[in-house]
């Protein structure tokens, strides 16, 4: 199987090629809800689900995130659908993330703004890379504080004991990023693509989930931010995109982001 390269098909049709055990992680937003035309292509969700499942390793993790349209004054929860599913075809749903952004559509006249999404982080098996983003200020750094610990395997209470607090911890998971024009990203290009995900989203969750040379996947590519990311942080990647316009966007960003490497020598 052919990496760090675009394939302009069906996800199904390239994940067909792929062994059993074979991606290290997924990282995709697919066209939920109908919310957005996506030139006219929808996908076949639970065989979609299945083939992630085949394909990622044992340990490997997907993220997919997803949100829910509003029909007949109703949310869809076709969110939690999806993540129940992907729970009863074996995956575990590790950790739920919200994905808030900081400059929102506008909202609905009779409700709320709608400033996030979720990310599901399902992984099959126990994750076998956690890389836990600290960069949260802590207000109490420099001195110790005394914490109730818990098991990992079944979230009881363990003896408190004694720690220093650091400058940095791990992040909350709520993510913010702000979103829009020269937000997401700085490629004007990547806009030609109708929702595109925001650059460091993506480079957080290559991050977090896999280690450099790890092959990352995303089977709706779209305007190919998980391609750019990965090449960026020393990953291998493969991109599924159907729409051969939107491929067209994906190479031009993954030859700037090549370039953008070669120059920093990374």
């Amino acid at each position: 199987m052919r990496v760090n390269e675009i394939f302009n098909e069906n996800c199904l049709d390239t994940m067909a090629k792929m062994p059993d055990n074979f991606i290290d992680l997924t990282v995709t937003s697919p066209p939920y809800d109908n919310l957005r035309t996506y030139n006219g292509y929808s996908f076949d969700f639970e065989n979609v689900a299945k083939e992630l499942y085949r394909v990622t390793k044992k340990g490997g993790v997907v993220v997919w995130v997803v949100g829910d349209k509003v029909n007949k004054g109703s949310k869809t929860l076709t969110s939690f659908k999806q993540a129940l599913y992907f729970k009863e075809i074996g995956f575990n749903i590790y950790d739920v993330i919200i994905y808030q952004k900081a400059s929102p559509s506008p909202p609905h006249k009779n409700r709320y703004f709608n400033s996030f999404e979720y990310m599901f982080i399902l992984s099959k098996n126990k994750p076998k890379t956690v890389n836990l983003l600290k960069d949260r200020v802590n207000k109490c750094a420099g001195t110790s504080s005394g914490i109730i610990t818990r098991r990992e395997d079944d979230g009881t209470l363990t003896k408190k004991k004694s720690i220093y607090i650091n400058d940095f911890g791990v992040r909350y998971n709520i993510w913010s990023y702000s979103v829009g024009n020269n937000k997401s990203s700085k490629d004007k290009v990547a806009f030609e693509h109708p929702a595109i995900f925001p650059e460091q989203l993506a480079n957080d969750h290559i991050i977090s989930w896999s280690n450099e040379g790890d092959l990352v996947y995303d089977p709706f590519m779209g305007s190919g931010t998980t391609a750019k990311m990965s090449i960026l942080n020393n990953r291998n990647w493969i991109g599924s995109e159907i729409s051969s316009e939107y491929s067209d966007i994906i190479e031009e960003r993954v030859k700037k982001a090549w370039k953008e490497k070669r120059k920093k020598g990374i």
